[in-house]
C-alpha cells in the first residue's frame, strides 16, 4: 500500500499545471510526453528540438533536485518481474499511437481543454487499469 500524501500531491499537481501552461502558453504545444519524446527523436536539429530535449532532461534532473533537496533518492519499487514491465512499456506505447496521444496528453491537457477525445481516452485507460488490477490482485493472485 501507498502512502497517503496529499500535500505532496498537490504541490505536484501545481507543478504540473504550471509546465503544462507554460508549454501552451510559450511554445503552443501540448505537454504529452510521448508525442515531445517522439518529436524529439525524429526531428533532432530542428526549431522545437531545443524545448523537447529541455523538457526531457528536466523529467530527468528531477530526481536529483529531490536528492539536493531532501538528501536522500526518490523510492519507487515496482513489485513485477521485468519482462512484464517491458511488455506494459510496449503495450502502453501502440496504445498512446492508437490513441493519437499518451495519459498525461489526454489526462492533463486534453481534459483540462474539455476535449471529447481525451475525456474518452481518459476513462478508458482509468477503467482498463482497474480491471487489469483487479484481475491481477483477485482472479489471477499477486
Amino acid at each position: 500500500m501507498t502512502e497517503f500524501t496529499p500535500v505532496l500531491s498537490l504541490i505536484g499537481g501545481a507543478i504540473i499545471g504550471l509546465a503544462t501552461v507554460a508549454l501552451m502558453a510559450f511554445h503552443g504545444r501540448i505537454a504529452g510526453i510521448n508525442g515531445i519524446a517522439a518529436g524529439l527523436l525524429a526531428r533532432p536539429g530542428t526549431g522545437d528540438w531545443a524545448w523537447r530535449a529541455a523538457f526531457i532532461a528536466g523529467m530527468i534532473a528531477s530526481p536529483m533536485a529531490i536528492l539536493f533537496a531532501t538528501g536522500q533518492m526518490p523510492q519507487i519499487t515496482v513489485p513485477v518481474e521485468p519482462i512484464f514491465l517491458v511488455i506494459g512499456g510496449f503495450l502502453v506505447g501502440i496504445g498512446a499511437s492508437l490513441g493519437s496521444g499518451c495519459t498525461s496528453g489526454h489526462g492533463v491537457c486534453g481534459m483540462s481543454r474539455l476535449s471529447v477525445r481525451s475525456i474518452v481516452a481518459t476513462l478508458t485507460f482509468m477503467t482498463t487499469g482497474l480491471i487489469t488490477v483487479y484481475v491481477m490482485r483477485h482472479v489471477i493472485g499477486g
